[in-house]
């Protein structure tokens, strides 16, 4: 293994920041973050994407993009086969209603979009309104019931529509109808894909007057019938100073809560391990060097780091392979 690289033991990440017409301010607001207008929808934190690449922040290896150290330091990632970066951890601040959209699998994805790959995806609600909802289904028992209610203008009858609190967590496998709606900020972990069909789009017109593109048809080809809900584990367990609840393990990625309120000891057995910091602080330590983490910070832990520690007042949400 590379000595070199192996000085590093944390990066941390500069986010990028993507302008949506559902977009708002609450990214400046809860975070901190410097956004370049008002109409800021997301966050991309930990991103190798093309569309958002994350920049490391600090160490020898800052200034490159985290698809650089995926494509050049693949040992950091203990080898994982692969040519993306498996995940992508956004913040999303919905000021207005997402459209109504669903995303294909690695399958559909491979064939009907040059090689990407599909888009199974996680959210955890970090604040929202008191009445936010989230749209997360349908009600249609075959195809042709659907494109019924579509031709009828019936969405609010097909939609299946669910009350959300700040804490929640919902699994969103690839095929499921869903939608953020107005009032909610989410950290949402998902396959590194930018791959998204619109169903509905509340007939909402862009900044130059236009009706954003709907994708009906493949839509239809992807939308799983009939809806059946995706449970995730939420298994919770205490591991010295810190509750770690568990919230989905399987082939894509598994994401936990840390509710850090001690110091506690920790094993990493990941190719990597990617956090970010959505409450408090505190720090992490690793090889006897302590960083300082604040609500807002997203790092990378690489495999090679086998044992750290953390501390503080904060909560974490983690995710890895």
């Amino acid at each position: 293994m590379n000595a070199l690289v192996e000085k590093q033991d944390l990066f941390f990440f500069s986010p990028v920041f993507q302008e949506r017409i559902w977009g708002g301010i609450q990214l400046n607001e809860i975070f901190g973050y410097e956004i370049p207008n008002n109409k800021i929808g997301e966050c991309w934190a930990i991103s190798a994407h093309e569309n958002g690449p994350s920049i490391v922040a600090n160490g020898e290896h800052k200034g490159l993009t985290l698809s650089e150290l995926w494509s050049q330091q693949r040992h950091l990632f203990g080898n994982l086969e692969g040519e993306k970066f498996p995940l992508l951890t956004k913040i999303l601040d919905a000021k207005d209603d997402l459209s109504v959209q669903v995303h294909p699998n690695d399958t559909y994805a491979q064939i009907n979009e040059n090689g990407e790959l599909g888009k199974t995806e996680c959210w955890y609600v970090l604040e929202c309104e008191e009445d936010a909802e989230l749209i997360i289904g349908h009600n249609a028992q075959s195809k042709v019931e659907f494109l019924s209610a579509i031709e009828e203008n019936k969405w609010d009858e097909i939609l299946r529509r669910i009350k959300i609190r700040p804490g929640d967590f919902f699994y969103i496998p690839s095929g499921t109808v869903h939608a953020i709606c107005k009032g909610t900020l989410i950290l949402e972990t998902q396959q590194n894909s930018d791959t998204t069909y619109r169903l509905y789009d509340y007939d909402r017109r862009d900044d130059s007057g236009n009706l954003r593109e709907l994708h009906i048809e493949k839509s239809m080809d992807v939308i799983t019938f009939p809806h059946a809900d995706a449970d995730p584990i939420r298994n919770e367990y205490q591991q010295e100073g810190t509750v770690i609840t568990e919230f989905i393990d399987n082939e894509f990625f598994s994401v936990e809560r840390w509710k850090v309120t001690a110091t506690t000891n920790l094993l990493n057995n990941n190719p990597f391990l990617l956090a970010s910091v959505v409450e408090g602080e505190g720090n992490i330590t690793i090889n006897d060097e302590t960083h300082s983490l604040k609500k807002g910070m997203h790092f990378l832990i690489p495999c090679y780091v086998k044992e750290f520690s953390i501390n503080g007042e904060m909560d974490l949400i983690t995710s890895h392979v």
